[in-house]
């Protein structure tokens, strides 16, 4: 049995930090003599001394044999994978690396609307081709549940070639989908289950939450542990199991996607954030869900606001779980966007991590204190009283975007053909009818409007103009006003 109680990589960095020596080697501050004296005060001596390279002491992140091995064997006991490894360059760079390892060019990979845009960033460097499922929506809060057992199996039904299914669950918004049904028609099909829990490192820790990805069966999970769990910004983890995948192929494709300068800090906070949840994990999740419970009960109170509940998300589907850390808080009826709430809302001490049109969603974790819990309730309360003052929201508010999307569709072009096109720039509206170029997001939660190699239509323009009308940010476009769209250029 493995000791959970061991830091095997924390406690080599703390060493090797602690070592008095003389250093000839990267980075140029050298244990942190050399920095910039702000840089200093605001990190303390301590932590830049540990900002080491890979010294014979501390492993190799692509060869692993001594510290990193261990922790990362330590992980996947702990999450319940087969193997795990740690990713400094985020769940982005996991996600890459999983679709390297699984598809080659011209593989077909069922990916649904509502997929991260590094999935997209996968494609382009994968070359495969995406074959798009639009996830459930509920036009009551004009959100995606997510894709279910009997949409993947009549997409593999229909397309029998299709190679790797990916699956985001949890959603942005704490939606989580019934992995487990998922994986046995994937794997009835001879393909491979990639799921992006980036929002779900937590799942496995606590009997109240919903059943995690890995224990529902998928090949390929990548989770941010750094966005539920304790570690630093960036650090991630990707977890496999059963036969489906090569590892071998896997490793190669981490060599491509990580920086050959992983930072130390980061792969030391995945070691420290799997320790805490081995140790500690129910416990820490039991008091989140207790503090979750109660900032529901007294928001729940606060009309006119709307919170998303387990019993409205089962009352749609049983085929989805809604993870109760995370709050999703519907201020329509206060006739103001979730921007205008966001800025509200900080400005006074509250700081969601994702607003869009109708809500605001916060994440409640581990870090969370009651404290927090009655300053959320508290700037609510005032938002309320304030709202009459607040900019309004549009009078008459687009139909869901869901409306125009198809259930399945492939779309003309790959998006790594798209990638490499002749373009031209055009007026956005002489834009509708053509095939993108580039990847448009409202970010967060970087899910993408438009698609390279897809074909631009009037409503996903629309949408776009009217998120950034009300404050919203759209990533990816070369024109920050959306007066002009890149296009594949005409033959």
């Amino acid at each position: 049995m493995p000791d959970f109680d061991e830091t095997p990589l924390l406690t080599a960095l703390a060493i090797a930090a602690a070592r008095p020596h003389a250093a000839f080697y990267a980075p140029g501050h050298k244990r942190g003599q050399g920095a910039a004296t702000p840089l200093q005060n605001l990190l303390g001596a301590a932590a830049l001394r540990a900002d080491l390279p890979e010294l014979p002491e501390l492993d190799n992140l692509f060869a692993p044999s001594g510290p990193i091995q261990q922790a990362q064997e330590l992980a996947a006991h702990t999450f319940g994978a087969k193997a795990t490894y740690f990713l400094a360059n985020g769940s982005t760079c996991g996600i890459e690396a999983a679709m390297l390892a699984v598809c080659s060019p011209g593989d077909q990979v069922l990916v649904p609307r509502n997929a991260h845009q590094s999935v997209l960033a996968a494609l382009v460097l994968s070359g495969a081709t995406p074959v798009y499922l639009a996830p459930q929506h509920n036009k009551r809060w004009d959100l995606a549940w997510g894709v279910t057992a009997t949409q993947v199996e009549q997409a593999l039904a229909a397309r029998p070639e299709i190679r790797a299914v990916i699956v985001v669950s949890p959603s942005y918004h704490g939606l989580c989908a019934d992995i487990a049904a998922i994986a046995q028609q994937v794997h009835a099909h001879n393909a491979v289950l990639i799921v992006d829990e980036a929002h779900g490192a937590h799942l496995s820790f606590h009997p109240q939450l919903p059943i995690g990805a890995i224990a529902g069966g998928a090949d390929i999970v990548i989770q941010s542990t750094h966005k539920v769990l304790g570690a630093l910004t960036q650090a991630s983890m990707l977890h496999v199991q059963g036969q489906r995948l090569d590892r071998d192929r896997l490793q190669q494709a981490l060599q491509l996607t990580q920086s050959t300068s992983p930072n130390y800090w980061l792969l030391a906070s995945l070691d420290a954030a799997r320790h805490q949840m081995a140790t500690q994990g129910e416990a820490l999740m039991a008091q989140t869900l207790a503090l979750a419970h109660d900032v529901r009960s007294r928001l729940g109170n606060l009309t006119p606001l709307a919170i998303l509940t387990a019993e409205a998300v089962a009352a749609q589907s049983d085929q989805f779980q809604l993870d109760l850390t995370r709050l999703v808080i519907d201020v329509s009826e206060l006739q103001l966007t979730g921007f205008t709430a966001d800025d509200f809302l900080h400005a006074h001490g509250v700081t969601a991590e994702l607003p869009t049109q109708r809500q605001l969603a916060f994440i409640l974790s581990l870090g969370n204190t009651r404290t927090d819990g009655d300053r959320l309730v508290a700037a609510c309360i005032e938002l309320i009283e304030q709202a009459p003052q607040l900019p309004r929201a549009p009078s008459e508010p687009l139909p869901p975007i869901a409306d125009s999307i198809a259930a399945i569709a492939q779309p003309p072009m790959t998006p790594r053909d798209a990638f490499f096109a002749p373009c031209q720039t055009v007026a956005i509206a002489d834009a509708v009818g053509r095939l993108g170029v580039d990847t448009l997001c409202a970010y967060p939660p970087g899910i993408p409007l438009l698609l390279p190699g897809e074909r631009i239509t009037a409503a996903a323009i629309a949408q776009l103009q009217q998120i950034h009308r009300s404050g919203g940010v759209i990533t990816g476009a070369t024109d920050s006003e959306l007066k002009t769209l890149r296009v594949v250029s005409q033959t």
